[in-house]
């Protein structure tokens, strides 16, 4: 709803000022203008990047329009289900098996849909407890290899937003080279005989270019980009949140408390309180239908 909102007043505040100023929206629609800078625009776009950061660009442009944003639900199902596998993995690793070789066929894993539907979370945790699983690994060295791992996430993350943010300052040059263009075929129309009432027409149409390339540049591209940094931002707070989890685990902490340090790394605006947090597990421990689930311990070193 967000995104929909600021495109209305963006496009109101433009547009109605432009009317308000006694404009008239015919002059400003130049197609010829908007397929010469949109159409430069994709190609440097499709130019510029290989074809995974194409593929990763357009999904996070669908995430950032349709503001899909991690809530507390997916908070909520994201920390039990990191709890479940680690009080499977307390009866041996070798007990996860059944789970990370093919969480879509787990039912583990099926109790949690809004993990399911985030393909990179879902291969980060069944891949690092597959890494645990295959033999003895400290915390300290677990921790290194996260980090690696996180790093070079960030950086593949972030290659379609900057992508977007150097098309987004191009605009203005785009709309500059339409522009020129445009000024380019009103001078040939002086050697044809035009009036000049038809040079100034084909002059103001070129000029709709500029405004074109500026428009896109500040009113829709350089926001889109902000939009799909902030998105990248709270994906790696989730990942981190995973990352920090395992490592408190392998650290010889409880599930509960390796659970609880992982959830100080959730948003401020969505982090559930520790009360919140145990609250969600007793209700887990209290359904007890499938898998083995036994009763957290309330507090570190207070087994019931």
């Amino acid at each position: 709803m967000q995104p929909i909102v600021g495109i209305f007043i963006v496009i109101a505040t433009v547009f109605g000022g432009f009317l308000l100023g006694g404009g008239a929206l015919h002059v400003i629609w130049e197609p010829i203008e908007l397929l010469i800078i949109t159409g430069a625009a994709l190609g440097a776009i499709v130019l510029g990047n290989p074809r995974h950061v194409l593929n990763e660009m357009v999904l996070q442009l669908r995430k950032a329009i349709t503001a899909r944003k991690h809530g507390e639900e997916f908070q909520r199902q994201l920390l039990l289900l990191m709890y479940e596998l680690l009080q499977t993995a307390a009866g041996g690793l070798k007990a996860l098996d059944a789970h990370v070789e093919a969480p879509q066929q787990s039912a583990l894993f099926q109790r949690y849909p809004l993990v399911l539907a985030e393909p990179k979370l879902l291969h980060f945790i069944v891949d690092n407890f597959r890494l645990m699983a295959m033999g003895k690994i400290n915390a300290h060295e677990l921790e290194g290899v996260l980090e690696q791992e996180l790093e070079a996430i960030h950086e593949e993350l972030n290659q379609p937003s900057r992508s977007l943010q150097k098309i987004a300052e191009a605009m203005p040059g785009f709309g500059i080279l339409a522009a020129v263009l445009g000024i380019v075929m009103a001078m040939n129309t002086i050697g044809a005989g035009a009036g000049s009432a038809e040079i100034a027409e084909k002059v103001a149409a070129a000029m709709v270019g500029t405004f074109i390339g500026i428009f896109f540049c500040y009113g829709v591209l350089d926001p889109l980009s902000n939009v799909m940094k902030q998105l990248v931002k709270q994906e790696l707070s989730t990942l981190e949140c995973v990352k920090v989890v395992l490592v408190t685990h392998v650290s010889g902490k409880p599930p509960l408390l390796a659970i609880d340090a992982g959830r100080r790394l959730v948003q401020l605006n969505i982090k559930p309180s520790f009360a919140t947090l145990e609250g969600w597990i007793d209700a887990l421990s209290q359904a007890g239908d499938g898998g083995d689930r036994r009763t957290p311990n309330r507090r570190a070193g207070d087994p019931k």
